[in-house]
C-alpha cells in the first residue's frame, strides 16, 4: 500500500508596523536586532531557506532549500516585511514553491493564509469574506498562481468560513484531530462519532457545505505535531524521520498520508538549529524506497476523499474551549503568571466590535458617493496595498468610481479603505492570545483601533472615541501601574498618533543632524523641502525652513514652516506651523534668524516660540529609530570622553591592576568598570577592524581572561558576524586568492573566540562560490596549473575553517 509523508510549517509573526509609519520601529527586547521580525528571520526563515546537512565529523556536505520539500504558508503581512527587508529569503519561498510544483506534478507546496490573522469563526461574513479574498490575492500576486489550499487563522473554523473559502475557490484546509466530529464513508449512512482526536490522519475528509459546494479537510497527526512543537522530536534529524515512518499502519487498507503540522518558527526560533533536524529528517525520507515525499494538492488530486466529515464548529488547535481564548477568560494562557487573568479580553473585544460596528455605516453611507459598490471596492483594495504606484491607482478608482474623482475626493476614498483595512488589523488574533492587556500584542491592536479611530474623526468628525474609550475603560490590566485598557491607550497609543505637522517636525528636528536634501522619505511620507537655512552660532544649530509633507498613502498634504534650535545636548526646542504665506514666512524667518545671529538664544527662543508656537517639540517627539539615532549623537562626545578617561586610567595602573588580579584580591568595583569598559571596548574595535590582527587580539583576550573581565559576548558577537559577513561578500564577489586568504583569517580569528560566532551567512557565500568554481579549479590544479593548485589548497583549508566537507560539495548546474 502507498504511503506518503508531509510536513506542514505555518510561518507567521503578527503585523508589527507602527500604523502611522508602516514600519517596524526599533524594539529593545530583540537584541542584538533591530526587532522580532529581524530576530526570528535571523534563527528560523533565513535558515530554513538554506539549512545544513552535516556528516559524522559535524561538516556541512549540503546546503538545502527545506521549504521547497515541506508544505507551508506565509503570514502575508510576513511575506510583505521579508520582501522589503530580506529579500533573498523571501526569493528563496519563491523559489521553493516553483521546485515543489517540478516535484509533485504541478502541485506548489505554499498554501494562502487569511490575510492579517483574523479569528474568523469571530468575524461578521463581510471581514471573513475579505480576509479570505485578499489572502488569496496576495497570494497570486506573489507565488504567480491560484492557492490550492488555505490556512485558516489558529485553525479556527466554522462553517460559514469554509463555504467562503470553498466559494472561491480553495479545494482544502488543514485543520487539528479535536476539531472532527463524525465520519462515514461518503455514500454511507451511520456516522462515527471520533470526537476527542480520535480521526484517523492518514487520509482526506469531504465536507458538504450549505450552499451544496464541498471542500476537502485534512486533520493532521496530533500527538507527533505535539513532540515536535513541546517534546524533543527535534533534537536529531533521525528521531524525526523515525516517528513519521512509524506512524503508517499496516492495518489500513487504503493510500496512507502521514502528516502533522505545526507553527514554522519551531524549526529554528524555538529550538535553536531544529531547522537542520528537519534538513536531515527530509534527506532521509527522500530516500527511502517505502514513503514518498508529497503535498497535500498532489496528494488530493491521486487519492481524493472516500470519507465524510462533520467538524466542531468554533473550534480551534490552541484553545481547548474552542475559541474562548481570542474572546473571554477561557482559562487558556502561558502559564507564566498564575495569579493573573485575562477577564480583559471579553471588554477588549466588546470595544473593537462597538467601534467596528459604529464605522460600517459611516464608511459606507461616505464610500456610496465616490464608489459604485464600497465594499467590493473594499475587496479589491489590496490591489492597492501591494501596489500603490499611481498607475495602479488610476486603474483602481478607473474601475470602481461612478465619475472621475478630483484629487480631494481620491484623497477621501482611499481614507475611506485605510479605515476599513485599520478596522480588520484591530482584529489581529496575537492581541488577545497572550497574559496581559498591556503586552506588546495587545497594544499593537489597541494602535490599530487608535488609527481608525483618527482617519474616523478626519473623515467623519469627533464623536467616536469617547464611547470607545468608554468600553475599553472595562478592561482591566493585571498590572496596577497600567490599570486598564483607556489608560493604556492614553499611555501607549495617544503619544503614537501622529499627523503630517509631526512628521514635519521630525524632519525639522533630524534636519539639525543630516542633510535630506530636497525630497527626503520619512516612512510612508515624503518631504519636499522649498527653503532651508543651518545657521551656527558657537554650539548652538539653528535650522529654519518650509516644506510640503505628503502621506505616500492617503495622498494627504500640508505646507510647513518650521524653526528648531539645538542649544547642545539634549536641549532642542522649536516649533512647526502650517505655512503663512510667503510674505509672513520670510519675515518670521528674518526676525528668528537676526536674533540667533546676534547670539541672544534666550530671546531666540522667544522669537521661536513668537513665529513657530515654539517649546512643544523636543528630541522626544522623534520617531523611535531616528530618536535612537540622534540621542547616540548627542551621546558620541560624552562617550569618547568617557572612554578616553577609563583608557587612560587602564593604560596608566593596569599593571598594578593584573598584579592585583594575579594575588587573587577582588578589585574595587570602580577599578572593574574601567578595566570592563576599556578592554571590552578595544577588543570590539580589533575585532572590526579593516584588517584585525590576530596578535593583538589574541593580547588582549589575554588580558581579559587576568583580569577576570565580563565579556560582552552579544554585542562582540554581532559586531564581528557583520564583520565576517563583509569578508564572505567580498569573497563571493570576487573569489581570488587574495580574498580567499582575507576571508579565511578573519574566520581564523572567530574560532579562537571565547564564545561562538554565528557564521551561516559566510558558509552559504563559501558553499555557493565552490560549487561554481571548486571542480573547474580542481581540474586546472590536475592540468599543471600552478596557481590553481594554491587557489584549490586556500580554499579547502578555509572550507576546514568554516566546517565544510569540501569533497561532498555538489557541482552547480552549469558551473
Amino acid at each position: 500500500m502507498e504511503r506518503y509523508i508531509c510536513i506542514h510549517g505555518h510561518f507567521y509573526q503578527p503585523p508589527r508596523e507602527n500604523p502611522w509609519l508602516e514600519a517596524v520601529e526599533l524594539q529593545d527586547s530583540a537584541y542584538p536586532y533591530h526587532d522580532w521580525n529581524e530576530r526570528i528571520t535571523a534563527e528560523c526563515y533565513a535558515p530554513n531557506s538554506a539549512s545544513r546537512i552535516l556528516d559524522a565529523d559535524s561538516k556541512i556536505i549540503d546546503i538545502v532549500n527545506n521549504y521547497s520539500r515541506i508544505s507551508f504558508n506565509f503570514g502575508p503581512t510576513l511575506l510583505a516585511w521579508l520582501e522589503q527587508t530580506t529579500p533573498n529569503v523571501y526569493q528563496a519561498i519563491l523559489d521553493a514553491d516553483k521546485d515543489s510544483r517540478q516535484r509533485h506534478a504541478g502541485h506548489g507546496s505554499a498554501l494562502a493564509q487569511a490575510y492579517n490573522h483574523m479569528i474568523l469563526p469571530l468575524a461578521n461574513r463581510r471581514d471573513k469574506r475579505t480576509q479570505i479574498l485578499w489572502g488569496i490575492r496576495d497570494f497570486q500576486q506573489r507565488f504567480g498562481r491560484d492557492p490550492e489550499g488555505m490556512w485558516l487563522p489558529e485553525t479556527a473554523v466554522d462553517i460559514q468560513t469554509l463555504d467562503i473559502l470553498a466559494g472561491l475557490g480553495i479545494r482544502f484546509t488543514i485543520l487539528s484531530p479535536n476539531q472532527a466530529s463524525h465520519v462515514r464513508p461518503i455514500g454511507g449512512r451511520h456516522w462515527r462519532d471520533v470526537r476527542d482526536g480520535r480521526v484517523d490522519p492518514s487520509t482526506a475528509y469531504r465536507l458538504k457545505l450549505p450552499s451544496r459546494r464541498t471542500i476537502t479537510i485534512f486533520f493532521y497527526d496530533g500527538p507527533i505535531s505535539r513532540a515536535i512543537a513541546f517534546e524533543d522530536l527535534l533534537s536529531r534529524g533521525e528521531n524525526l524521520a523515525g516517528r513519521l515512518c512509524g506512524a503508517f499502519n499496516d492495518d489500513r487498507t487504503w493510500p496512507q498520508l502521514v502528516h502533522i503540522a505545526t507553527d514554522g518558527e519551531t524549526y529554528g526560533h524555538h529550538r535553536r538549529h531544529a531547522d537542520m533536524a528537519l534538513a536531515y529528517a527530509l534527506n532521509q525520507l527522500e530516500s527511502c524506497p517505502n514513503t514518498r515525499l508529497t503535498n497535500f494538492g498532489q496528494f488530493l488530486e491521486m487519492h481524493p476523499p472516500i470519507h465524510e466529515v462533520r467538524i466542531i464548529e468554533n473550534s480551534s488547535w490552541s484553545c481547548i474551549h474552542g475559541i474562548g481564548r481570542w474572546s473571554n477568560n477561557c482559562g487558556c494562557n502561558s502559564g507564566s503568571h498564575g495569579n493573573w487573568n485575562q477577564e480583559w479580553r471579553a471588554p477588549l473585544r466588546e470595544a473593537l466590535d462597538w467601534l467596528c460596528d459604529q464605522l460600517a455605516p459611516l464608511f459606507e453611507f461616505a464610500a456610496s458617493k465616490l464608489f459604485i459598490d464600497p465594499w467590493r471596492a473594499r475587496d479589491d483594495y489590496i490591489r492597492i496595498i501591494l501596489d500603490r504606484s499611481q498607475h495602479n491607482l488610476d486603474s483602481f478608482f478607473q474601475g470602481h468610481c461612478k465619475r472621475e474623482l478630483s484629487p480631494a475626493e481620491r484623497t477621501r476614498g482611499i481614507m475611506l479603505l485605510e479605515l476599513q483595512r485599520h478596522a480588520m488589523l484591530m482584529y489581529t488574533s496575537c492581541g488577545w492570545f497572550f497574559d496581559e492587556l498591556s503586552g506588546i500584542e495587545t497594544v499593537q491592536v489597541i494602535q490599530y483601533a487608535g488609527r481608525a479611530l483618527q482617519l474616523g474623526i478626519e473623515l467623519f468628525g469627533d464623536g467616536l472615541e469617547a464611547g470607545f474609550l468608554e468600553r475599553l475603560e472595562r478592561a482591566k490590566s493585571n498590572l496596577p501601574e497600567h490599570r486598564d485598557g483607556k489608560r493604556i491607550y492614553e499611555k501607549f497609543v495617544r503619544p503614537a498618533m501622529i499627523d503630517l505637522e509631526k512628521v514635519g517636525a521630525h524632519y525639522a528636528i533630524s534636519s539639525l543632524f543630516e542633510d535630506f536634501g530636497e525630497e527626503a522619505r520619512i516612512y510612508c511620507n515624503s518631504v519636499q523641502r522649498h527653503e532651508f537655512q543651518l545657521l551656527h552660532e558657537g554650539a548652538a544649530r539653528l535650522a529654519i525652513g518650509k516644506a510640503t509633507v505628503s502621506s505616500l498613502i492617503t495622498g494627504q498634504s500640508v505646507d510647513v514652516s518650521f524653526g528648531v534650535l539645538h542649544l547642545g545636548d539634549q536641549n532642542i526646542c522649536g516649533g512647526v506651523s502650517s505655512f503663512p504665506g510667503e510674505e509672513k514666512h520670510q519675515a518670521l524667518a528674518a526676525e528668528v534668524t537676526a536674533v540667533f545671529r546676534r547670539g541672544d538664544l534666550t530671546e531666540s527662543l522667544r522669537a521661536l516660540d513668537r513665529s513657530f508656537g515654539g517649546g512643544d517639540y523636543s528630541v522626544r517627539l522623534l520617531f523611535r529609530d531616528q530618536q535612537r539615532k540622534i540621542v547616540n549623537l548627542i551621546l558620541e562626545e560624552a562617550l569618547t570622553e568617557a572612554a578616553s578617561l577609563y583608557r587612560n586610567f587602564y593604560l596608566r595602573h593596569g599593571t598594578l591592576l593584573r598584579f592585583v588580579g594575579d594575588l587573587g584580591i577582588p578589585l574595587p568595583t570602580r577599578f572593574n568598570m574601567a578595566v570592563d569598559f576599556t578592554l571590552n571596548e578595544e577588543l570590539r574595535a580589533a575585532l572590526t577592524a579593516s584588517d584585525p590582527d590576530p596578535a593583538h587580539i589574541q593580547e588582549l583576550l589575554q588580558q581579559v581572561q587576568r583580569a577576570g573581565v565580563s565579556l560582552d559576548s552579544v554585542t562582540l558577537e554581532f559586531a564581528v558576524r557583520r564583520s565576517t559577513e563583509s569578508a564572505a561578500l567580498r569573497f563571493h564577489q570576487n573569489p581570488d586568492l587574495a580574498e580567499i586568504n582575507a576571508f579565511d583569517k578573519i574566520i581564523a580569528i572567530c574560532r579562537s573566540l571565547p564564545f561562538e560566532v554565528n557564521i551561516w551567512a559566510p558558509q552559504n557565500a563559501y558553499f555557493d562560490v565552490m560549487r561554481k568554481h571548486l571542480d573547474q579549479r580542481v581540474q586546472a590544479a590536475e592540468n599543471g596549473d600552478s596557481q590553481a593548485a594554491s587557489w584549490v589548497a586556500a580554499a579547502r583549508s578555509l572550507g576546514d575553517q568554516l566546517s565544510v566537507a569540501t569533497h561532498s560539495i555538489p557541482v552547480a548546474v552549469g558551473g
